[in-house]
């Protein structure tokens, strides 16, 4: 079997396909698997670190602003469209694949579009309760579109719809705390894990850094915190305020966490966005968390994600227009002070997880190819 899989951009829409793959993968071994990804996304890093071929085309979105140099982007957007199309059809005809599947982002479009022109049978999964444009256009030119949530059917009218949940790591679902401490050499002090996604938000990465400087002052919490590819500033400006990273064995500061799992796992507080994949990862493992959301999506579906927690006694919320360094400190020090409180939140978060979305989504696949 041949499996085509196209997703970017951002990890919330690459993951959910390394998921995929990584569980066909271990029940049908001989699965053949290629992604096609942007040429300048994240994906270029993270698939080939999974283990899995990937191939370039170059894609962009349109920009909604009508300035000079959003115009011009949007004039290199219309020919990439058409260049992108090409590339993906080539790609497509060398790798003859039995399925296509997409997961999301721009890079998802001319791939799906393709295949199913091609007329190879395609899939799509949409991560969000409010979906992608990518997603909504591809819904009536696919076998079947896979939903993570109820919330999301009413935007795909006509549609083959099946709710499957997230997608989430095998890694994720067996990582071990204990274990995990280990290996990243963490004694028994609170583990606080924190980020603010693959790009870095500049108001996670401002707040955090008050936590940050005492964490390295008096040693309360062990803090992992990675502070995306635009936060390069973060170490210099605790550096600023005394503290020598280098120095404080208790401090992992870094660009981008690539071992995930294994962080999660050995972490008491988990504190971040409250997009669609990190927060099934953090159901799925059962951490009390502190959620940020981004005001910056569509419909503010961060927010409504981050108050379904909240709700269920699993999260607390501090919205961005209350975020600061001393609110973070004030969460933090109230949710790690009981072990106790933890482990309502814990016990809670579980209770919402949804483990079996892969072996879900196997299924659908299984059912499109008619291998059931």
């Amino acid at each position: 079997m041949k499996i085509l899989l196209a997703g970017g951009g951002t990890a919330g829409h690459i993951n959910p396909a390394l998921a995929i793959a990584g569980y066909i993968k271990k029940r049908r071994p001989d699965t053949q698997f290629l992604f096609i990804g942007n040429k300048d996304g994240m994906e270029q890093r993270l698939v080939p670190q999974a283990g899995f071929e990937i191939k370039s085309i170059t894609i962009s979105g349109f920009q909604r602003s009508l300035s000079p140099k959003s115009m011009l982007a949007n004039a290199k957007t219309v020919g990439r469209t058409f260049s992108s199309s090409a590339a993906a059809k080539k790609i497509i005809k060398e790798f003859k694949p039995d399925i296509c599947i997409g997961t999301g982002g721009y890079v998802s479009g001319p791939v799906v579009r393709e295949a199913a022109k091609l007329g190879i049978p395609c899939i799509i999964h949409e991560q969000n309760a409010y979906p992608g444009v990518t997603n909504k256009m591809l819904a009536k030119r696919v076998k079947k579109v896979m939903l993570a949530v109820e919330a999301a059917k009413p935007y795909f009218k006509d549609a083959p719809i099946v709710v499957t949940g997230n997608p989430v790591r095998g890694e994720i679902l067996t990582a071990d705390k204990a274990e995990s401490r280990k290996k990243l050499g963490l004694d028994q002090r609170p583990v606080i894990l924190s980020f603010g996604g693959s790009l870095g938000a500049q108001k996670i990465n401002e707040a955090l850094t008050d936590i940050l400087v005492r964490s390295g002052k008096d040693g309360r919490y062990q803090h992992i915190h990675a502070y995306g590819k635009y936060g390069g500033w973060l170490p210099d400006a605790i550096k600023e305020k005394g503290v020598v990273i280098e120095d404080c064995k208790n401090l992992d500061i870094r660009p981008y966490i690539d071992n995930m799992p294994e962080c999660m796992a050995a972490a008491d507080l988990v504190i971040c966005r409250a997009g669609a994949i990190t927060l099934s990862e953090v159901q799925a493992m059962g951490k009390p968390a502190i959620l940020i959301p981004s005001p910056n999506v569509a419909e503010n579906h961060q927010y409504h994600n981050a108050m379904a927690l909240v709700n269920a006694g699993a999260a607390e919320i501090i919205e961005e227009s209350d975020l600061s360094g001393e609110a973070v400190i004030e969460k933090a020090d109230s949710m790690l002070q009981s072990a106790e409180t933890l482990a309502k939140f814990s016990e809670n978060s579980k209770k919402m997880a949804i483990t079996n979305a892969n072996e879900r989504i196997y299924a659908v696949v299984k059912q499109v190819l008619h291998l059931l």
